[in-house]
């Protein structure tokens, strides 16, 4: 069967946030992000089942309508037979004229009104229900920002003086950057549920709530990395290894090998050194005498 890219498809969703809630358990075993992972995943495989059902017709309620909108048109019907077998040299006067038309109005507006609330019921009930479910996204989302809230980049690369209420300095440059990246990929995953949810429900004001949805969860992501982007233009995470630096001419001396002088010239052993010339040996000669 061919994957259809024009649409989100829910169960590769909920894969995609079981991997990450596994990432984090195995990086972070303790720390809250992982239950908070773990709730994003139940709450993306309600979002498959909930998805579903809105997509879906309310029949009772399309029934019902049907059998409203059936009775008003036998009432119409009935109303129209009355008129049909009335005497035709029957009249009213003017007051009764104005209070049948009146009541007639009246009688039309009640029921134009009772069948747009009837057609529209089940629209009504599913944007409730994918409104409800997106401010649900919307409170996961501010609790995801939460956790990372006090995981400032800046506390690792210029170290200062800690108070007692100051957050605690318990990870590397390393581990920073992937907690922040994971609450990154978090905030993305909630937008990707919220679309589901309006994927095949074109109603207007929910896709407007997710859209927001969606702008929020854009700005907090934002902030995560701009965090990151400051974290990766210190030091390096992981430090490479380095060779071991070359031996002092103190360790030579010591291990038995001639040092060099500071000059970097190394003396020549008198047994080297060139024989003096002719010139030379008749000078001191000389000068001795």
């Amino acid at each position: 069967m061919a994957e259809n890219y024009l649409q989100l498809d829910a169960d590769q969703i909920v894969a995609t946030v079981d991997t990450l809630a596994k990432r984090i358990g195995e990086r972070f075993p303790s720390a809250g992000l992982t239950k908070v992972c773990d709730q994003l995943l139940t709450v993306a495989r309600q979002a498959k089942v909930r998805s579903d059902a809105i997509a879906r017709p309310i029949w009772s309620i399309r029934i019902l309508t049907l059998g409203i909108v059936i009775v008003i048109a036998m009432g119409i019907l009935f109303g129209v037979t009355l008129k049909k077998i009335k005497p035709p040299d029957a009249t009213i006067s003017a007051a009764e004229f104005i209070q049948v038309l009146e009541a007639g109005f009246n009688a039309t507006v009640l029921t134009g009104a009772s069948l747009l609330f009837l057609f529209t019921l089940d629209t009504r009930i599913k944007r409730r229900r994918c409104l409800q479910a997106i401010h649900e996204l919307r409170a996961l989302a501010h609790i995801i920002d939460m956790h990372q809230l006090t995981k400032d980049p800046e506390r690792i690369l210029v170290p200062g003086g800690d108070t007692a209420s100051s957050p605690k300095r318990n990870m590397t440059p390393f581990l920073l950057n992937r907690y922040l990246d994971y609450c990154s990929e978090m905030l993305a995953l909630v937008g990707k549920i919220a679309a589901l949810y309006v994927q095949n429900f074109a109603d207007a004001d929910s896709v407007g709530a997710v859209n927001d949805l969606e702008d929020l969860t854009a700005g907090l992501a934002r902030k995560v990395w701009q965090k990151i982007m400051v974290l990766q233009s210190g030091p390096p995470l992981e430090p490479p290894q380095t060779e071991s630096p070359p031996a002092s001419p103190t360790a030579i001396a010591a291990e038995g090998a001639p040092p060099h002088p500071p000059g970097g010239v190394s003396p020549v052993p008198e047994a080297e050194r060139p024989a003096a010339t002719s010139l030379g040996a008749a000078l001191r000669n000389k000068v001795s005498k």
